[in-house]
């Protein structure tokens, strides 16, 4: 598995000062130590997780999101959601699989999943910040991966977004 860490850092449980300087800087917070060791410690169970790349994992509410490439998204859920729930049940969380890069349409796609997105539009507030508004059929809100609140939270901690989410009929009266 490949991280931002090197190797060696991440099974000593020592950081090298290069290591220690981005965990400083924030570009690697504890959570993202304790997922890559986490999924270093599964990689003899799981071989495909030895060309994966983390680039990052973000906990909001009862979701942890691991960020790989696109690629690694397809590695991961080939074993039949085995190595998902293998990290669920060592971190008591429900666990997600993102795409790093990839536009937004396609990262609020997966955030969303099973529901689909009808409309996604952007407002432009009088402050001059933007909101993305994203439009779900009735239906769909009720299978929603998560609450409202935490897929909010999600779009923001990892893209920087801000979502108003709203459904197909409120939208029509």
């Amino acid at each position: 598995m490949k991280t931002p860490l090197c190797n060696f850092c991440l099974k000593s449980g020592m950081l090298c000062p290069k290591c220690e300087e981005k965990v400083q800087a924030g570009e690697i917070t504890e959570l993202d130590i304790k997922i890559a060791k986490l999924l270093l410690g599964l990689e003899e169970k799981f071989p495909v997780l030895q060309d994966i790349y983390l680039h990052h994992a973000v906990e909001t509410g009862n979701i942890i999101t691991l960020l790989v490439d696109r690629s690694d998204v397809s590695r991961i859920l080939s074993q039949g959601g085995k190595i998902l729930r293998a990290i669920g049940d060592e971190t008591g969380k429900k666990v997600r699989i993102l795409d790093y890069k990839g536009d937004l349409r396609k990262f609020l796609e997966d955030i969303f999943a099973p529901a689909s997105i009808v409309t996604l539009n952007t407002i432009w507030l009088p402050d001059g910040s933007t909101e993305t508004r994203v439009i779900l059929s009735e239906r769909d809100l009720k299978r929603l991966p998560a609450s409202v609140e935490t897929l909010k939270e999600l779009a923001r901690k990892i893209r920087g977004v801000t979502l108003r989410i709203e459904s197909e009929t409120a939208r029509a009266r």
